[in-house]
């Protein structure tokens, strides 16, 4: 997949990236929830850079431990593409 297909993937809305706070609002994808020790839940946003280097690491792992890559959140990928 090139970088657009994997950005495609993803649902985009103005928030914050957890690795780049200092940005203030850009376009981010929610990539995880959390719970803080502190309590609740907390949602994890990434912007269009991290995402890509999320995938490209996920991709990776999957290659090296041989199972499938499914970029984002589909079920239809064959791996080490």
């Amino acid at each position: 997949m090139d970088r657009q297909q994997i950005l495609d993937l993803y649902q985009w809305s103005d928030g914050v990236c957890f690795r780049h706070p200092s940005r203030g609002e850009v376009p981010t994808a929610h990539v995880k929830t959390i719970r803080p020790p502190a309590g609740g839940m907390q949602d994890v946003r990434a912007c269009r850079e991290c995402v890509v280097d999320i995938e490209e690491a996920r991709e990776k792992v999957a290659c090296r431990e041989g199972r499938p890559y499914v970029p984002g959140d589909l079920a239809d990928s064959d791996g080490c593409g």
